[in-house]
């Protein structure tokens, strides 16, 4: 079971804050480090001193870790030209020695793009269409070749398509709940196909869900990689299971229902019990940003028990 460490930078933090968590993650044996890629916080927090760009912060962590892997959960479509989203990944997957994955999403969250000035069309599943398309057809587009793109939503001509990750193919996470649509991407793009916070009972049925998407399309499902996101709640005792509960300000029952939550045999229980869907990735939503002992205690009592 691969677990990763997912942050949610918009909530409130400095480069130097994920930069402190990437670290940890890497030095007590996490596979990954994912963030958000958001600009404006949520709930009722101030999110100070303000946002981070998700592709900067992973430039900067590419280049300041040397094993773990890196990327978003998820991008917005909304937010870059998939020309230029696909340098950029291109870039850093270079920076990084071959470590990047791409998380890509269609947005939801209207007033981050109407705080900074971004369109949030009312369709948006087309650009996310197109933008897999082309930006996998960019990557693999021989080098020498050209490419070029007649969409709806995006025109390319004579593109060099370049420059080329390190990765002969850079690993694309696609995710949601819908029953049509987004499983169809995920079995002709993804390589990863997630849950975010997903209620327990409603896994099993995505899966097979995409699973049947993966037949329709003539692909072996077992190449598709099958993952979850949820918070991370973990304590020794009831007592520090509470304690950080509050610190993140969720209720501690609410976080025991549906997250990576109470003492590390819970927690191990709840991760098994999604390897038995068929579950074998996920993503530990870390909120406490400062709370680096968090991450230690899962490593060191929970990871151990998962082999």
């Amino acid at each position: 079971m691969d677990l990763r460490i997912f942050t949610e930078p918009q909530q409130g933090a400095t480069y130097d804050d994920l930069l402190a968590v990437a670290k940890a993650t890497e030095d007590l044996g996490f596979d990954a480090f994912f963030r958000s890629d958001h600009y404006l916080s949520m709930g009722s927090g101030d999110g100070l001193p303000g946002p981070t760009d998700a592709w900067t912060t992973l430039a900067g962590l590419a280049r300041e870790t040397s094993r773990i892997r890196l990327g978003t959960l998820v991008s917005s479509a909304t937010f870059r030209h998939p020309g230029v989203l696909a340098i950029q990944v291109a870039q850093v997957d270079q920076m990084s020695g071959g470590r990047v994955e791409l998380g890509l999403g269609a947005g939801w969250f209207a007033q981050e793009h109407a705080a900074y000035g971004i369109p949030f069309p009312e369709k948006r599943f087309g650009l996310l269409t197109e933008q897999l398309e082309l930006i996998t057809g960019l990557w693999g587009t021989p080098v020498g070749e050209h490419y070029d793109f007649a969409g709806e939503h995006y025109q390319l001509k004579h593109s060099p398509a370049l420059p080329k990750p390190v990765q002969s193919r850079v690993p694309i996470i696609v995710g949601g709940s819908g029953p049509k649509r987004t499983p169809a991407l995920a079995a002709r793009y993804a390589t990863e196909y997630n849950q975010s916070f997903p209620a327990p009972a409603d896994v099993q049925d995505r899966v097979a869900v995409v699973r049947a998407a993966c037949e329709e399309a003539g692909r072996d499902p077992s190449t598709l990689t099958f993952s979850v996101a949820q918070v991370l709640c973990a304590g020794r005792d009831d007592a520090e299971v509470a304690r950080r509960a509050d610190a993140i300000g969720r209720d501690v029952g609410e976080v025991r229902a549906v997250g990576f939550a109470g003492t590390p045999s819970a927690v191990v229980d709840r991760i098994g019990s999604y390897r038995e869907l068929g579950i074998t990735r996920v993503y530990l939503q870390v909120l406490d940003l400062h709370d680096l002992d968090h991450l230690e205690l899962v490593a060191s009592e929970v990871a151990t028990q998962l082999g």
